[in-house]
Order: structure tokens, then sequence, then C-alpha cells
């Protein structure tokens, strides 16, 4: 006699274990074809509660259109003692950049030098190697120029759900403000700003 299937959450945490990047609805379901999508919903929400409400160094937590299980920040150092990550380094001018393309995508090249003021190639094939960007297509202007956009990689390592996720830009004038009355903002434990590469 065939034992009965184990507890649906039970069964989506084992594949969020395993799971390398963000773990789709969609991906979800077709491991999971005779499930009903709200049923899988309902139970990742049980255990995105069971995790926020046990003490332990895991969460759960939706990212990049997907769902995926992170170790807590303040675990970070003593996770770094055993896997020692490869840091990425972001100059403050592929930072810059890979902002312009965050917000302005899809954009052409010329706009982003534009807006810089400087040329952007090196840069632009380091984002594409790293994938934090891609190109999404050609613009059907005289020329065909490529156009960029960020990538799902992009989301993960920043932590958003969504590119709508990323803060407006009154939210960034507020850091300007005095302590007390911006909000506060974080960047990955893995992302280091590099030292400046003129370009």
């Amino acid at each position: 006699m065939k034992d009965p299937m184990p507890e649906l959450k039970f069964i989506i945490e084992s594949f969020l274990f395993v799971s390398e990047e963000p773990l789709t609805l969609e991906k979800m379901k077709s491991a999971l074809p005779s499930t009903d999508v709200k049923a899988i919903k309902e139970a990742i929400q049980t255990l995105q509660d069971e995790y926020d409400h046990r003490p332990g160094s895991i969460y759960l937590v939706e990212v990049a259109g997907g769902y995926q299980l992170r170790t807590r920040p303040e675990y970070a150092e003593w996770v770094r003692k055993i896997i020692q990550p490869s840091a990425q380094r972001l100059s403050p001018a592929a930072l810059e950049t890979l902002a312009i393309i965050a917000y302005k995508q899809p954009i052409m090249r010329s706009d982003i030098e534009h807006i810089r003021g400087v040329d952007a190639g090196g840069i632009l094939r380091m984002l594409l190697d790293r994938k934090l960007i891609k190109i999404q297509g050609r613009k059907e202007i005289p020329g065909r120029p490529l156009i960029y956009a960020t990538t799902r990689h992009f989301l993960e390592i920043f932590g958003l759900r969504d590119i709508k996720d990323l803060p407006a830009p009154k939210e960034i004038a507020d850091l300007g403000k005095p302590a007390g009355d911006a909000p506060e903002m974080t960047f990955p434990d893995n992302f280091i700003p590099a030292p400046d590469e003129n370009s």
C-alpha cells in the first residue's frame, strides 16, 4: 500500500530547502500538478508564519518573483566563517549605473552615458557578466540600439519582490534629512562597494 502524501507545507519546505534560487509558484505547481495554487499559497503562508514566530536563524521571504529560505542578517558573520562567500564588489560608478538602469529601464546605453557624462561600455559588460542586468531587446529607432533592464538576480541580491519595491525618489531624498526623519535603508551583506573605477 502506498504511503499517504506528507503534509503539503513540509513538501514545499523541502522544495525551498534544496532550491538555490527563489522558487516560483509556477515551479511548485508543476511539481504538484494535482494541488491547487490556493492550497500552495496557504501552505507557504503557514510556513512564513511559523518561521516568523519561532526562534532561529532561518526565515522565509518572498523575493524576485518567488520564495526563498534565507539566514537572518544577525547570523551573517557566522555563516561567512563556514561558506566564505566571495563578495560582489561594485564600484560607486557601477552602483550609479545600476541605479540608473533600475529606475529608467528599459534604457539605451546613450541615455545612461548622457546621465552619467562618461562612457558606460565597460561597466555595462561587467553588470551583464554578473547577471544584474540583461539586454531586453532593441529600440525601434534608426540604428536599433540595445536596451537594458535589470534581472531577476538583481531583485534577489537586493531582496526585492518586484522592481516596484524600489524606494521612491522621495524616500531616497529623505535619507539626507537629520537622523530620526529618514527611513532606514540596508544593503545585502555580500554587496560591498569597491573603490571608484573612474568610468
